[in-house]
């Protein structure tokens, strides 16, 4: 599985935007978007990206629903950090098939986390593809 991290981050760096390079890279992880994560804690489908990803961190750390190709971060184990992931990644410039191939699920998506110290000010996500 290393070796998909490693693909997925030289070429998400290859084609990222630079909207967050004037900030610090504090973490990043590789997450594989399944059924579970489409759906809240009440079983109802999520329609949002931004919702599916919040709901993918709570389900590692919360609920240890785990899938193949997840990895551990050092962040979203804190429910208030998973709404700040989901607040970020909302009003962030995530590309429309990144968008679109989430809702759809059964993904590996890319996260990169940035900000000062423990405090997260931006994330980029990106599917490779």
């Amino acid at each position: 599985m290393p070796v998909l991290k490693y693909l997925i981050t030289a070429m998400v760096l290859a084609m990222a935007p630079l909207t967050a390079s004037a900030q610090n890279l504090i973490g990043s992880y590789v997450t594989y978007i399944g059924w579970e994560d489409l759906h809240n804690s009440n079983g109802q489908r999520l329609g949002e990206y931004w919702q599916i990803l919040r709901q993918d961190r709570a389900n590692f750390h919360r609920f240890n629903i785990r899938h193949q190709g997840d990895e551990w971060d050092p962040f979203f184990a804190d429910p208030g950090n998973r709404a700040t992931l989901e607040q970020l990644v909302r009003n962030s410039r995530t590309d429309p098939y990144t968008r679109r191939m989430i809702v759809q699920g059964n993904v590996p998506v890319f996260v990169e986390i940035f900000g000062q110290g423990s405090r997260i000010t931006a994330v980029r996500v990106q599917v490779p593809g």
